[in-house]
């Protein structure tokens, strides 16, 4: 079974993705915020990354930025789920190593979808 990260600072919003994600059969461990996220990515195996930009702590780039920082998350598809949509913060996430970014509120099955594809 895959398992992904699911980081975001709103309890709904992990919720939500949570649910989407363990019904579509991925594992989820689920993470309040970036520091959270990297201890959680260092004791265990993730798949994949699913992480908020703005949070507080350590946002989305720059959980991004400290994963890729890691050998071991080189290759480790990070996606990007947020409220921003500007092409500046996109182009800021790609430079930092996000794989993908998708604009809140998301869809359940584009989710899915484009998960699949990044795990390929």
């Amino acid at each position: 079974m895959r398992s992904i990260l699911a980081v975001d600072d709103s309890p709904s919003m992990r919720k939500m993705v949570s649910f989407t994600l363990s019904s579509a059969g991925f594992k989820v461990v689920e993470a309040v915020d970036g520091v959270d996220a990297l201890e959680k990515a260092q004791a265990q195996n993730i798949d994949l990354v699913l992480a908020d930009q703005n949070m507080p702590r350590l946002d989305g780039i720059g959980l991004t930025r400290k994963l890729r920082e890691n050998p071991r998350f080189k290759g480790t598809p990070i996606l990007i789920l947020t409220t921003e949509s500007s092409d500046l913060m996109k182009q800021a996430g790609r430079a930092a190593g996000a794989t993908g970014w998708l604009v809140k509120p998301f869809d359940p099955n584009r989710l899915i979808e484009v998960i699949q594809k990044v795990l390929r």
